[in-house]
């Protein structure tokens, strides 16, 4: 048995006995202990599982909340880096784009700073400050500083985006399944990634692949608005296939 199937195979045991042992495991599989613990350990760091002294428990695939943005920027590094230099490639001379707020699209924004005449629109302020030194138009929504983060939000950001029509969203989220569709667990913060999505032409997704299969109480769109999600392949646990159908591409970095 290959190991992603074999991890696959501990979440639907933990789907059907809630917790179990490191030993209930391997017996279970057949394997080694130090076998299960590193599937274990490869599983927990795409938040599937948790484990306890002794065992392990399953994680719900319900995102209710975050962490703050420090800690979710040092989280999936690498594979955020790579997902933001990839998705320069999709922006053309003279783009009008939005970034949305998140760790993923500071990075985008990072490797944005050496080009030059696009307007660039975005409710995080660490996002234009990064491109404060870059030879582009910059346009922040205003609005209300959302705490512990660097978000702009509320009434001024949405009638700032409302009057905007741009040709590209480069869309950041903290849960996206094939079924539901891209979906954020804040009420306050919906709105305006909704009507960033209504605005622009075209949609493109950067979400590191512990994103998947994942979701949050407020809709923000169905994943058939999408036209690109640009991901990562460290993550074995879900089913790619489902994506690729429903959305306009599928990018792996």
């Amino acid at each position: 048995m290959l190991p992603a199937e074999r991890e696959q195979n501990i979440i639907n045991y933990l789907k059907q006995h809630k917790k179990a042992t490191v030993h209930e495991l391997s017996v279970a599989f057949d394997v080694h202990d130090a076998t299960i613990r590193r599937d274990l350990k490869n599983l927990e760091q795409f938040n599937h599982i948790k484990r306890t002294h002794g065992g392990v428990v399953l994680i719900s695939n319900e995102v209710v909340d975050e962490l703050d943005f420090d800690d979710r920027e040092s989280s999936h590094k690498v594979q955020k880096e790579a997902i933001g230099k990839k998705a320069v490639e999709f922006v053309e001379d003279r783009d009008t784009i939005i970034i949305d707020s998140g760790s993923t699209t500071l990075q985008f924004a990072k490797h944005l700073v050496d080009k030059s005449d696009l307007t660039i629109i975005t409710n995080d302020i660490h996002i234009a400050s990064i491109l404060n030194s870059s030879q582009n138009k910059i346009i922040v929504t205003g609005g209300i500083l959302y705490k512990n983060n660097y978000i702009l939000n509320g009434q001024i950001t949405n009638q700032t985006l409302a009057g905007l029509n741009p040709a590209k969203l480069f869309l950041g989220t903290p849960a996206v399944q094939a079924e539901r569709g891209v979906t954020h667990y804040s009420s306050e913060l919906s709105p305006a990634k909704e009507l960033m999505v209504s605005q622009a032409k075209e949609v493109y997704l950067l979400a590191d692949s512990s994103k998947f299969d994942k979701v949050s109480l407020h809709n923000i769109c169905p994943i058939s608005d999408i036209d690109v999600i640009i991901t990562d392949d460290t993550n074995n646990n879900y089913d790619l296939e489902k994506y690729k159908e429903k959305v306009g591409k599928m990018v792996i970095t």
